[in-house]
């Protein structure tokens, strides 16, 4: 069986504050009597399920296309954590501790991706080291930042850089069981850019609990 962790992208779907949104011009149309429907899309590439590129915390730093793809196949665990909105999680709030090399949160605090709120939760700096510890290569949380909305330090993200880490941002983890699994979130191959949205998707594990 196959979860989808990626919300839907349409017109309705929210993006940061002053970030473009997504619109799609229709250039041709069957039902207009052309051969063929063709459309443009136009949109952040932080849209929905998006995987960072160190490029967009650290100028001169790998875009999303140097990215291994190693970072974005493979075993994840999903842990629930009950965190309040605003709120950042550190190594005590952990129901247990991380034993996959991908982990990622589910907190509830985005709870419509086409309602943008401010108070999400988010990973304090202190979590990103904890999980580079316990051997995690990836990290991925239900809200569209791991660092905290009016953040400009951008704490978390810069101890994601120091330890060659990759974050995934604006996952869909409602209704998700927490356990292991096999996630699959290939970002485009775009040269230059510093993100890519991603199609997530998560396989049960034979035998994972």
């Amino acid at each position: 069986m196959i979860l989808d962790i990626s919300p839907a992208l349409n017109a309705s779907i929210a993006v940061w504050p002053a970030d473009t949104p997504l619109t799609r011009e229709v250039l041709l149309e069957i039902a207009r009597g052309a051969s063929v429907t063709l459309s443009t899309l136009r949109a952040t590439v932080h849209l929905g399920a998006h995987a960072d590129a160190p490029s967009h915390y650290e100028n001169g730093a790998p875009d999303i296309a140097s990215r291994s793809l190693t970072y974005y196949v493979g075993e994840c665990e999903v842990m629930r954590v009950p965190v309040e909105r605003g709120g950042v999680i550190t190594p005590a709030m952990l129901p247990r501790e991380p034993s996959a090399p991908r982990v990622l949160f589910a907190t509830g605090t985005f709870p419509d991706p086409g309602a943008f709120n401010r108070d999400f939760a988010a990973l304090s700096p202190a979590l990103v080291d904890h999980l580079h510890a316990a051997g995690a290569i990836l990290a991925g949380i239900d809200t569209p930042s791991v660092d905290p909305f009016a953040s400009k330090e951008l704490a978390a993200h810069q101890r994601f850089l120091a330890h060659d880490m990759a974050i995934l941002e604006g996952l869909v983890l409602e209704g998700v069981a927490e356990g292991h699994y096999e996630l699959i979130a290939l970002p485009l191959r775009l040269e230059g850019f510093d993100a890519s949205p991603v199609r997530a998707v998560l396989r049960r594990l034979p035998g994972a609990g």
